[in-house]
């Protein structure tokens, strides 16, 4: 089963996607937008064209783990995202995964790779939604059906 991992962002939105096993993930692409909503189509055509059977959509909880308002919207993005794609949604703990991709691109960076300012936002919204589908894939994080949170489409 393919996965399609998703980290949320108000003007990027991260992608990465599993093999067909459901066991490697690979960092695919940022969407950069001014509208979360810009991102369906694109979604869903990339959804159609890798056959993906899930996704996999970070959840920004607080450090408490409540729920505040970018939970809530990400919540109801997914859902929307599932209901017009077609495609079943769950919802994955995504705490620190924005800092663990930092830290991986600062090893990166480290080890000799050049890494422009530009390069280094295009990657970073991507390692975090791998890293996401990855914890995911291997029951490492929590993660919710979209059924835990009810109709919250407006």
């Amino acid at each position: 089963m393919r996965h399609l991992g998703i980290d949320l962002g108000a003007r990027r939105i991260g992608l990465a996607i599993s093999d067909a096993g459901g066991r490697f993930v690979s960092p695919h692409e940022v969407l950069t937008v001014t509208d979360p909503a810009q991102a369906f189509e694109p979604i869903i055509r990339l959804i159609r064209a890798e056959g993906i059977e899930k996704l996999v959509v970070g959840l920004p909880l607080n450090m408490d783990g409540s729920a505040g308002k970018q939970a809530h919207a990400a919540i109801q993005w997914g859902q929307q995202l599932s209901a017009q794609s077609g495609t079943a949604v769950v919802f994955a703990d995504e705490r620190l995964s924005s800092f663990d991709a930092e830290q991986q691109l600062n090893r990166r960076k480290r080890s000799g790779e050049k890494l422009t300012r530009k390069r280094r936002k295009e990657q970073l919204d991507a390692i975090a939604a791998a890293r996401i589908l990855q914890d995911f894939l291997d029951h490492k994080i929590n993660a919710w059906p979209a059924s835990a949170f009810g109709q919250t489409i407006d």
